[in-house]
């Protein structure tokens, strides 16, 4: 029973050990002074979320007064796309990749530190 605790604890160090690094390697990430890599990972830092502008115009137009109702017809696709868009299309920058690696990483040495106890 000690051996198969020891065992487990010592693969949750690894894995503690391995998010470490994958987290000191996205943030190394940022400071790459190659400028094409650097204009690449800058676009993943500003990462578009066209769902969102897409709903935002869609209740524009919906909520626009017309005596014809042509914008309520365009309207309504555009706020349903949008939400679809924003189920399907993922708007994580690097920056919450990083975040939520580290935040992985606190949760296991966490639970590594109540196994130890």
């Amino acid at each position: 029973m000690d051996k198969d605790l020891r065992t487990g604890i010592h693969k949750i160090k690894r894995l503690r050990d391995s998010m470490k690094r994958r987290a000191e390697v996205y943030s190394a990430l940022g400071g790459l002074d190659d400028t094409g890599t650097a204009r690449s990972l800058a676009a993943l830092h500003r990462v578009p979320a066209p769902g969102k502008k897409l709903q935002k115009i869609g209740f524009i137009l919906f909520f626009m007064p017309e005596p014809f109702g042509i914008t309520n017809v365009i309207g309504g696709p555009m706020i349903l796309a949008g939400r679809y868009l924003d189920r399907v299309y993922n708007g994580a920058t690097l920056k919450d990749v990083g975040h939520e690696t580290k935040k992985f990483a606190r949760h296991v040495s966490q639970i590594k530190d109540k196994m130890s106890r």
